[in-house]
């Protein structure tokens, strides 16, 4: 009697191959890809938010403080970690300010909570990328605005803040060009506040973003420029209404 045969057991491999593992790879690849330009697109968006955030309450504390001191503090100057900063001679008395139209929030002159900086520093108000938030207010009316109870004694017919905001870049120092529109009411606004946006860019990529005034621009007038986002402006620029400021005085008592 011969032995029985068992035919022989075909063994399979049940592992990935070399090609299937780079089909695999390729399309997690292709997922991540697709999953990565929304993802920085809303990241993006929430660091605008936050910014614009943080503008809408600067401009409240910025009226708050004009409501107890019956004046606008100074800007912030690059070197006085985040105290309003008046010229040699200057003080509260005077409102002669070292930095009228290129200097930085005075958080902590506000009590605004500020984050350190991206040179490490604090007392600054700060963007959604670490830079610092600028901060424009008017010499009109001989520093009226900023001067204690110099809104007051001026009286609100006669006063003329002259901070304008234009649609794009002027060609004058105090007017905006006939080419483009003035985004503020007649004769201006007493306060402009901005970001420098995702590029952090001092005097800008673009002719508009040269416009707003800095620390290390040539361009340190009363024009700003503020439209919606493009290549080469990504600013963020708000201003406080002179009939907002104003009535919110009148109402608290501090004016006429």
């Amino acid at each position: 009697m011969t032995g029985s045969h068992r035919p022989a057991v075909e063994k399979y491999n049940s592992g990935f191959t070399l090609v299937e593992m780079a089909m695999v790879l390729l399309i997690v690849a292709l997922l991540l890809g697709g999953m990565l330009v929304p993802l920085s697109a809303q990241m993006e968006q929430r660091n605008i938010s936050d910014t614009q955030k943080a503008l809408s309450e600067i401009k409240e504390a910025i009226i708050g403080y004009a409501l107890a001191n019956g004046r606008l503090p100074c800007p912030a100057s690059s070197t006085s970690n985040g105290v309003e900063s008046f010229a040699g001679g200057g003080n509260a008395s005077n409102g002669n300010c070292s930095n009228f139209y290129n200097g930085f929030v005075p958080a902590a002159t506000l009590g605004f909570t500020s984050a350190v900086d991206n040179q490490g520093n604090t007392g600054f108000a700060v963007d959604s990328w670490s830079n610092r938030i600028h901060y424009a207010v008017t010499s009109s009316n001989s520093n009226a605005f900023t001067t204690t109870n110099g809104m007051s004694t001026v009286g609100i017919s006669s006063l003329s803040p002259n901070l304008l905001v234009c649609s794009s870049a002027s060609t004058s120092s105090s007017s905006c060009s006939v080419a483009n529109s003035t985004l503020t009411s007649s004769p201006g606004v007493p306060v402009v506040i901005y970001s420098t946006g995702k590029n952090g860019q001092y005097g800008g990529t673009s002719a508009d973003e040269a416009e707003n005034p800095n620390p290390n621009s040539a361009d340190n007038d009363s024009v700003f420029v503020s439209h919606t986002p493009t290549p080469t402006f990504d600013d963020l620029v708000v201003w406080i209404s002179p009939n907002i400021l104003l009535n919110r005085m009148v109402a608290a008592g501090k004016l006429p």
